[in-house]
């Protein structure tokens, strides 16, 4: 949050720089995410996922001081500043995909088959409850703001996040994870098999693709529809500010909705995380579509209820899509869970950074050609709305994997050809 929301207002407003050269550093933090199957790897081979956590975490928390730092230096030094900056960028990125990948790992290999969603629903609360909680605590104590201040204010969360970190995770991990086969180490070679395995696996595959793809359509909105609020229905900074709350307050709701009855359905109906899914899909699609026919600039338009239901079938996609994922991690066996979530991490961290980036782009190529700024920002909104409907395409295709209960063979009623692999206990 400090790394891409507060330092990225503060190279724009306090120093005056231009919007590309935060946006290139948080690019770049995104750009590394394709190294998470590796750091996935690395947790599975070495029996233990807590070390790789606490690890990314101490990095993450070292290269936010350190962008801080190379912030407060630009004011004297932009090149030297910069250089720093791009140094920290990427170590944030390394931390965050160590961190996090080794995480959902874990969280995978201790979660049974009917509480994922709501795990999963737990998991998102929290991170955005640690973003708000954080944002509210840094907001009152950088005023008057100054350098100095925002770098020990940095400095303290970090240490503070490391600190809860250690704390929360002792005694979690209780012993090790099953052996590896004969001969298996850390070498490339290993990764690169397991790699191939993953993506040899027909589920593995077509998963990685649609996280690839909604991500990118989830994405898209991201910089634009604050701006699209304010020129088409003519709302201030602070009415458009507000409009980000209620979305977030659509995406609780979702995920609450989503996380809860996925829980207690799933026993009597197995696909219901890919019911979820491809619901949050189609109605993330929908809403888009609405956003784009508001584009009109009709001031009677419901846009609060419209974002609203934009967050709420984001929010439900959004737990089913990581639920579904803790699944299919655990079919590859618990010595590939860690390599299996971080090809998923890299394909979200990918698609998340590149459709931010298209976004935005398509708005001001359109309008170079001359279309009007609402034409524009309605056809990103179309974009949008067809790429979550072709992500429901893909997510009919998934058959998730599931476990064998005692009293025989459990199929998928809705799905046929839901395969029988299972899923480790």
């Amino acid at each position: 949050m400090l790394a891409t929301s507060t330092l990225n207002r503060v190279m724009i407003v306090e120093l005056g720089l231009a919007a590309l050269v935060p946006g290139a550093l948080v690019g770049a933090h995104y750009g590394v995410q394709i190294a998470r199957p590796l750091w996935g790897h690395g947790s599975d081979a070495g029996g233990r996922r807590t070390p790789w956590i606490l690890g990314g975490v101490a990095l993450l928390a070292a290269a936010v001081t350190g962008a801080a730092l190379a912030v407060a230096v630009m004011a004297d030094s932009f090149a030297i500043g910069l250089g720093l900056a791009i140094v920290d960028f990427i170590l944030i990125g390394f931390g965050v995909g160590a961190a996090g990948t080794s995480l959902l790992a874990l969280i995978a290999s201790y979660t049974p088959d009917a509480r994922r969603p709501a795990t999963a629903m737990l998991v998102w609360l929290m991170m955005i409850l640690g973003i708000a909680i954080t944002g509210l605590a840094t907001g009152r104590f950088l005023d008057p703001f100054s350098m100095d201040r925002l770098i020990a204010v940095t400095a303290a969360v970090a240490l503070l996040a490391t600190a809860v970190a250690v704390l929360a995770l002792a005694g979690v991990e209780k012993g090790t994870l099953p052996a590896p086969p004969a001969g298996a180490t850390r070498s490339f070679e290993t990764f690169r098999a397991g790699l191939a395995d993953a993506w040899h696996d027909p589920e593995a595959r077509r998963f990685t693709v649609f996280v690839f793809v909604s991500m990118i359509a989830y994405s898209m909105q991201d910089l634009i529809l604050e701006p699209y609020a304010g020129l088409v229905f003519g709302m201030t900074p602070g009415e458009t500010t507000t409009l980000s709350g209620v979305q977030n307050g659509g995406v609780l709701a979702g995920m609450l909705l989503g996380g809860l009855g996925g829980t207690a359905f799933h026993r009597r109906f197995p696909a219901v995380l890919k019911h979820l899914g491809v619901t949050g899909c189609l109605l993330s699609a929908a809403a888009l579509l609405a956003l784009a026919g508001a584009a009109s600039g009709s001031h009677a338009w419901p846009l609060r209820a419209n974002v609203f239901a934009l967050g709420f079938a984001n929010g439900l996609f959004a737990v089913a899509a990581v639920a579904s994922m803790m699944a299919l991690a655990g079919a590859g066996g618990p010595t590939r869970t860690g390599l299996r979530m971080g090809l998923w991490g890299a394909a979200q961290g990918l698609g998340f950074g590149l459709g931010g980036f298209l976004g935005a782009a398509a708005v001001d190529a359109m309008r170079l050609a001359g279309a009007p700024g609402s034409a524009a920002y309605a056809g990103v909104f179309l974009i949008e709305a067809a790429g979550f409907t072709a992500s429901a395409a893909l997510a009919v295709r998934i058959s998730m994997p599931h476990r064998v209960p005692e009293g025989g063979e459990r199929r998928d009623a809705a799905a046929p050809r839901w395969n029988s692999r299972r899923a480790p206990a």
